[in-house]
């Protein structure tokens, strides 16, 4: 296959990769399925790419009428073909990113934006010195959370293939010999035919323990090298002039930036979540760190030949090197080396010890296991030491320096896991568990699910009083009871075995009440997490209980709850000597954007965060929000460096935890390079947010909410209005999204072992928010990222609400300084630019067509018509510009990539098509009926990688 012809210079190296790799496609598809089969797929693509470029009707039918004649095995390598040419383009776009990236790093003009000397030298500007700063980090908090959300999907097999492919096109660059040239040139066709001839998509379900392994290959290829390296970076910048490393104003920094996982432990709507995979969470993350350490101790062993006979060393050192076991004569005068074999041998036992399982790669002896990762580290300072007394600093830095960071980050846990579960799961296990133990209050037996909330908190807090358990070893519970009963006695298993640090946060979905919260401190005491409150007046360890805002209610009631919260003596004494503290919020976007629309669900949570800093402020307690964002820009996706910095002031400050899935951890954390600008602009960001702005922005952001909040909140319930009409108040919206959207393939692709709904229904309600925003996205009509915005910015320009005694010239300067002065609506504009130039009516409109009530298609798909053009409009008026007008590279790439996601999108459509027709026909063969879906999977594929966002 060969790339459209496209705006960017044909010199560019951008165009250059994406020529080579087309071509590259082309040869494979031609030499393994034949000439005749590149034909079909080779004419396809020039219709494609003329009816794109020039928008005549007649190539649009043509491209038609040449997707209904292919055949069902046509139509798989059609499918096939234009989804691969979309996966190497996109390797070619990260590519040239990064060279970009790099280009400007290596300018002689100021740092970037986003980079880490930008926001040094920016706070540097405002006032805050070195030392300053490294007090702020040393309680900071900047966490990214992998989640296992099923979004991601593409295979791990195809991923390493576009890892290898990346790696061969690098080493391109350069100068090379002409043999040299052709071996890569016959690598990159291997691996581009290992591509084709490798199964596209998953034959079995991924199971969680799946899930866990693929998330640790993120930290083999980035976070081991990357995470550690942005702390010496950062302490190199705060250090003073003259100092070293180990100087003791300037040791390695804390750990700032650390690693989070939902992966096995988040079981709200997840059966296959249990006991059994929060250990294997826990096991196999922290195996996973201890053969990162073996590896990295023997290779320091490798390294360290200095010899005694030459340089000095420190008595520590020198007592680590005699307790070594090492028979070797050969070493007997390198004390370092003996003293890393030492090292190596405690390290192999405590990987023994932790993991019941031999770990070590080498022979060693027996020796005792550390007991806590911060030995091993003083081991390890011991040696940097001595090489700092000794002239050898500058050997640390070689790999010990890292490692040191590195157990400061991950210890012997990795990551933390997050617990999470829906709070009517809790309610239901202390339903059963009061009921069974005769627990009472006033005298009468409690049924706790009857009780009223006042009642509720009564006795949960009378329970956290009471030493004696309501968990009886003699009573048969429900499953669902046991099954969240043995889930807390693992972790706090796992926190004995791993550390602290391996579990810290319980996260209640769904939280509306206060007796939400206080029911999973109850069901911690019942399983060991936490002692009795009655006589602790500093209670310690345990979980922090986090509470999860989702829908707009919630949001709307959250700032009251936390208000209560705080409020009773035995939290706030915990959240004082247990949590530092600090009490961290988790805020949904998914399920109050799928709740309320795009505008209604952003307003809600800038509204709600600004209330929380208020109820903090009144508590003295320090804030932590947690960012339950996704990768599409209905489930608050987007630049999050810009959304960062659209905060309202004080919800920031150095406290920060967003989640990452699917393909945005592919797209982040892909490799080293990758990961590392995005892991920079995110600590960046938070800086910047925590500590540039100081009190003149915080009195902007107050001017703005007393100049636009009105007339926000006034636009906010027009465009929730205008939503929820649409999705819940029009009759046979449900018929028209089912059949107009490849929701039922969505719910059969093997991307996850979460189910697609909350419930087995075909309820728009129970339908989670990831299946609906990818529907959305597949038919090119991602109305979670616009809709409503059009008719509430359209209205305030014509009646004003608020602003009805203005006139319309005023309401029109107000609505363009709005987005042109306030971070939050410029944000949300932004955000919602890149999903307008993503839509596609020619194609919504042929998706529409498989709704077989033309009343119906035509009433619903006129609305979403309507608003698109009204968003169009609005956003046109506000910022006085076209789509994507100030950003010409995107523009450029999607212009491009839009002419190979048409036809699989066209394709998609008739495959569609035919399949549902032949569900009400007469039964087909098992083999065409898995064929057909394989192909609606292939374009399902496809379009996903095209447009770079799932759900």
């Amino acid at each position: 296959m060969k790339p459209a012809a496209a705006p960017h210079e044909p010199t560019s190296p951008l165009r250059k990769d994406i020529r080579l790799l087309g071509r590259t496609l082309g040869e494979v598809v031609r030499e393994c399925e034949g000439r005749p089969v590149y034909d079909v797929i080779e004419k396809l693509r020039r219709t494609a790419v003329k009816f794109r470029r020039e928008g005549d009707p007649r190539d649009g039918r043509l491209l038609e009428r040449q997707i209904r004649r292919l055949a069902d095995g046509e139509s798989n390598l059609v499918a096939r073909a234009f989804s691969y040419f979309l996966h190497l383009s996109n390797i070619a776009e990260d590519r040239d990113q990064t060279r970009r990236q790099r280009q400007g790093l290596l300018a002689d003009d100021a740092p970037a934006p986003g980079s880490l000397e930008h926001a040094i030298g920016l706070l540097r500007a405002r006032g805050h010195t070195g030392p300053r700063i490294r007090r702020y980090l040393a309680s900071a908090c900047i966490s990214p959370v992998l989640t296992a959300h099923p979004t991601e999907v593409q295979r791990k097999s195809t991923l390493d293939l576009h890892q290898a492919v990346a790696h061969c096109l690098r080493r391109m660059d350069g100068t090379l010999t002409a043999s040299e040239s052709a071996r890569l040139h016959q690598q990159l066709a291997g691996l581009v035919a290992a591509l084709w001839q490798t199964r596209m998509l998953r034959q079995q379900k991924l199971t969680v323990l799946d899930e866990i392994d693929n998330a640790l290959t993120y930290y083999t290829s980035t976070f081991f090298s990357i995470l550690p390296q942005l702390h010496l970076d950062m302490a190199a910048l705060l250090a003073k002039p003259g100092r070293t490393p180990f100087d003791a104003d300037d040791a390695p920094l804390p750990p700032f930036a650390s690693m989070g996982s939902w992966i096995g432990g988040d079981r709200d709507g997840n059966p296959n979540v249990n006991a059994d995979t929060l250990e294997q969470a826990l096991l196999r993350q922290s195996t996973h760190v201890l053969r990162h350490y073996l590896t990295e101790v023997h290779a320091l062993g490798s390294e360290l030949s200095i010899s005694q006979s030459l340089m000095h060393v420190t008595p520590g050192l020198a007592e680590l090197a005699t307790a070594s076991q090492d028979p070797s004569p050969h070493r007997l005068d390198e004390p370092y080396r003996r003293a890393c074999i030492h090292i190596y041998a405690r390290l192999a036992a405590t990987a023994q010890a932790l993991t019941g399982r031999r770990q070590a790669r080498r022979n060693t002896y027996d020796a005792p296991a550390y007991a806590s990762v911060a030995e091993f580290g003083a081991d390890l300072r011991t040696v940097a030491g001595s090489l700092d007394a000794h002239h050898g600093a500058a050997i640390a830095r070689l790999r010990l320096t890292h490692l040191i960071q590195a157990t400061e980050i991950f210890g012997f846990h990795l990551a933390t896991v997050d617990l999470r579960q829906s709070s009517d799961v809790h309610e239901r296990v202390l339903d059963e568990l009061m009921r069974h133990a005769k627990v009472t209050l006033d005298g009468k037996a409690v049924r706790y699910a009857r009780l009223s909330e006042a009642d509720r908190v009564r006795v949960l807090r009378q329970e956290l009083r009471e030493p004696r358990p309501m968990v009886s070893p003699w009573i048969e519970y429900s499953p669902e009871t046991r099954k969240e009963l043995a889930i807390l006695r693992t972790a706090a298993a796992g926190r004995a075995r791993f550390g602290d640090g391996a579990i810290r946060q319980s996260i209640v979905s769904h939280t509306e009440t206060l007796s939400d919260l206080l029911e999973v401190l109850v069901l911690q005491q019942e399983t060991g997490l936490i002692s009795p409150t009655v006589g602790e007046s500093q209670p310690r360890g345990g979980l922090m209980v986090v509470p999860l805002f989702e829908t707009i209610p919630d949001l709307e009631r959250g700032p009251g709850i936390m208000d209560q919260w705080l409020s009773l003596p035995e939290v706030a004494a915990r959240v004082r000597h247990a949590q530092d503290g600090i009490q961290e919020v988790m805020l949904g976007y998914s399920d109050s954007n799928k709740d309320g629309g795009y505008l209604t669900s952003n307003w809600s949570l800038y509204r709600a965060e600004r209330q929380l800093v208020e109820v903090f402020k009144k508590h003295r307690t320090r804030l932590r929000l947690f960012h339950g964002r996704g990768g599409s820009v209905g489930r608050g996706g987007g630049s999050s460096f810009e959304a960062i910095l659209a905060q309202p002031p004080g919800t920031v400050n150095g406290q920060i935890r967003l989640t990452e899935q699917g393909e945005i951890i592919q797209g982040r954390y892909k490799d080293a390079e990758v990961g590392r600008w995005h892991l920079e602009l995110f600590v960046a960001a938070t800086l910047e947010a925590s500590l540039a702005p100081q009190h003149p922005a915080a009195r902007t952001e107050d001017d703005n909410m007393a100049r636009y909040g009105q007339a926000m909140e006034w636009m906010s319930q027009v465009a929730q209005e205008a939503y929820r009409d649409l999705v819940y108040g029009t009759e046979g919206f449900t018929d028209y999204f089912f059949a107009s959207t490849p929701i039922r393939e969505i719910a059969g692709l093997n991307i996850g072992s979460r189910p697609a709904a909350r419930k087995a229904s075909q309820r728009i309600e129970d339908l989670r928010a990831i299946p609906w925003g990818f529907s959305w996205a597949q038919c090119r009509l991602p109305l979670p990222g616009w809709y409503g915005m059009g008719t509430a910015m359209g209205r305030y320009l014509r009646e004003g609400g608020p602003d009805a005694g203005s006139t319309p010239q005023a309401r029109l300067e107000t609505l363009q300084a709005m987005a042109r002065d306030w971070p939050f609506f410029r944000t949300l504009l932004s955000n919602m630019e890149q999903v307008l130039a993503k839509t596609d009516l020619a194609i919504g409109r042929a998706y529409s067509e498989l709704v077989s009530d033309k009343a119906l298609r035509k009433r619903i798909f006129d609305r979403i018509e309507a608003e698109y053009q009204a968003a169009l409009e609005a956003f046109r008026t506000a910022t006085g510009h076209e789509l994507l007008a100030h950003d010409e590279q995107l523009s450029a790439a999607l212009s491009e990539r839009f002419a190979y996601i048409d036809p699989l999108n066209r394709l998609q459509v008739e495959l569609l098509r035919r399949h549902r027709a032949g569900e009400h026909a007469a039964r087909r063969g098992d083999e065409q009926e898995t064929r057909s879906q394989r192909a609606i999977h292939m374009t399902i594929n496809g379009i996903a990688a095209g447009l770079r966002n799932s759900g």
